[in-house]
């Protein structure tokens, strides 16, 4: 396109760029929207390969104009996640990192593991990017701290002690009378040793053995000293990285021939935690900055833990003190933590030392990168005008033609996106049996939905499910191109996966994937999982569609009413079971109500005299 800076403002905003077939390609956000456009078409610019493949696709630049740097800072953030653009450094982790919860605001905290952080009091820790070595600490910290194990809905029902407790893993303060001072004091010795700081514990612990061995308490002697043994042992096994007991991560990048990786260490208490690396394919590191400046608030977003400081190899902008960013970026971080959150340059030679670790970790990134490779094999293999970075996949199931529904799995960058799944209930279907008008109907439902587009869709089945998707879709959406294939299975089902076939609008023969190959592979692995997803929500609906019918069959109940003692005790066996007092804590049902449906269950008869009469 001719680039004409005066048709531009100067001031903050937000930039969308297009392509020839109108879809946006590159998200950025800029304090003077003519000087940073300018700068992509100056001939004397020393852009990466990168860089210049999105240049020679622009066609149209839209812009969005905001007051600060700051609203920029967001409003590109959103739009990126919204558009997920292919020029873009997205954030394309399937998953957040693990982390401990522990809910201070609960009389009896219990530890638990989770991947989003709310501000509800809670305290958390880690994080921990490998699940088995987080549930491997969480077993620990069970064997050697006797917190209760039940979720809150469980501790408030339950009538007798678990199995845990017979393990001497649970105090079971949820019928036995715990003295709750010394179970706090228990939870505070649990946040210690989750903070790094077991040595004091220890300390702690075993004076407090010592007294207990002085007053003749030897049972409770015993356990101080199991328990001091437990973290001795865990203790071996740590690394001290830093000589202060601070949180931080530590990024770095590096120059890897085909883009950039990316190494990142947690550090929390003074020691090294857990690491994580990432990759961006064609970039080189005059890019760095505008993409390290796109990448954090993705990764550190609303729902992750932030630590106070962050160490960088690459300051994402120009900065005012030396060595320290500050500026939109800072502010964003630390409205989202809580506090103040410092993004600087490694200080000292401790930190100095962790970021040669990053960049040593940084540059291995791309060796675990096969997403990349199987997405060019596809490219070439079915003709796409570009790597398939999302990917969506549908399938449809139904039950004799009834409960027709259709399941929508989405993959990018060769992971699962379980957020974006979505199952499609397709009521004009029902009764048909027909596949094909099935698919035809979800097209229309999908494309209702609006973009992301993906790079490909794959539909589960063989040439004629491929032309009712295609038929269907280039009617709905007539100005936009969506690359569709399809996966069957082979003529003789002996052979299993090894003869599934692959299919593309306009061809006849199936495309020529090795069966066993890396690309084909991960497209079963696709279509796998949206036959799983499909078939485990239609089982799901089917489930409560027969527990609805069978609440609504008691007197006094109807559909409102059921459907809250359905979500609020899951089973009808647990809704005869419970009294007055428990019935009436399901949220809207109320005292009275409780005692009338009680009445009602208390004059039916029982499942024996039922079943002679």
């Amino acid at each position: 396109m001719e680039f004409i800076p005066k048709n531009y403002p100067d001031s903050p905003g937000v930039y969308l760029m297009k392509d020839s077939a109108g879809r946006i390609i590159y998200v950025g956000k800029a304090i003077s929207l003519r000087k940073r456009l300018s700068s992509y078409f100056r001939a004397s610019a020393d852009h990466g390969p990168k860089t210049r493949a999105l240049v020679a696709k622009i066609r149209h630049i839209d812009v969005l104009l905001v007051s600060t740097e700051k609203e920029a800072l967001l409003l590109e953030e959103s739009l990126i996640k919204q558009h997920r653009p292919r020029y873009n450094v997205v954030l394309r982790d399937d998953k957040r990192s693990l982390l401990f919860r522990l809910d201070k605001a609960s009389d009896y905290p219990r530890l638990t593991l989770t991947r989003t952080v709310v501000r509800d009091g809670s305290v958390y820790f880690g994080p921990f990017a490998s699940a088995s070595a987080a549930r491997s600490t969480q077993k620990l910290v069970g064997l050697i701290f006797p917190l209760r194990k039940c979720s809150d809905r469980v501790f408030k029902n339950r009538v007798r002690p678990c199995l845990y407790h017979q393990l001497g893993q649970c105090l079971a303060p949820c019928v036995l009378p715990v003295d709750r001072a010394h179970y706090l004091e228990m939870v505070a010795q649990v946040e210690q040793f989750l903070l790094g700081r077991s040595r004091s514990l220890v300390r702690e612990l075993r004076r407090r053995m010592e007294q207990a061995s002085q007053d003749l308490r030897f049972e409770a002697a015993a356990l101080l000293r199991d328990q001091i043994k437990a973290i001795d042992a865990t203790l071996e096994s740590q690394a001290s990285v830093l000589r202060d007991a601070l949180d931080r991560d530590v990024l770095a990048l590096a120059q890897l021939p085909e883009g950039i990786g990316v190494g990142v260490l947690f550090v929390r208490g003074g020691k090294l935690l857990d690491q994580k690396t990432f990759y961006w394919p064609g970039l080189g590191m005059a890019e760095a900055p505008d993409a390290l400046e796109s990448f954090l608030p993705q990764f550190y977003g609303r729902e992750r833990y932030i630590p106070g400081r962050v160490v960088l190899s690459h300051l994402p902008y120009a900065e005012p003190q030396p060595g320290v960013a500050s500026g939109a970026l800072g502010e964003v971080l630390a409205e989202r933590r809580g506090g103040p959150c410092r993004l600087t340059g490694p200080r000292g030679a401790d930190e100095r030392r962790l970021m040669d670790m990053a960049a040593s970790l940084a540059r291995t990134a791309h060796r675990s990168d096969g997403a990349q490779d199987v997405a060019s094999v596809l490219e070439q293999a079915l003709g796409l005008p570009g790597p398939p970075t999302r990917i969506e996949c549908v399938d449809v199931s139904h039950l004799g033609g009834s409960g027709v529904r259709a399941g929508l799995v989405v993959f990018e960058q060769g992971e699962a996106r379980k957020e974006d799944y979505r199952a499609y209930a397709l009521p004009a279907a029902e009764g048909t049996g027909d596949d094909y008008a099935a698919l035809a109907q979800w097209a229309a439902r999908r494309v209702e939905s609006g973009p992301p587009w993906p790079d490909l869709l794959l539909i589960d089945g063989g040439r004629g499910q491929l032309a009712a998707v295609t038929a269907a879709l280039a009617d709905a959406l007539p100005d936009t191109a969506i690359e569709c294939a399809s996966i069957a299975k082979g003529p003789s089902r002996r052979a299993g996966e090894l003869e599934d076939r692959v299919f593309r609008p306009g061809r006849r023969n199936p495309v020529a994937l090795k069966p066993g190959s890396p690309a084909l592979l991960f497209l079963q692995r696709v279509r796998d999982a949206a036959h799983r997803f499909v078939i485990s929500r239609g089982r799901a609906a089917t489930k409560k569609r027969s527990l609805a019918g069978e609440l609504i069959s008691l007197p006094g109940v109807g559909p409102k009413t059921a459907r809250l003692l359905f979500d609020h005790f899951g089973t009808i066996a647990a809704i005869k079971a419970a009294d007055a007092a428990a019935l009436a804590e399901a949220p809207g049902l109320g005292v009275k109500r409780a005692a009338k449906l009680r009445q009602v269950l208390d004059g039916l008869p029982s499942p024996k005299t039922s079943k002679e009469t």
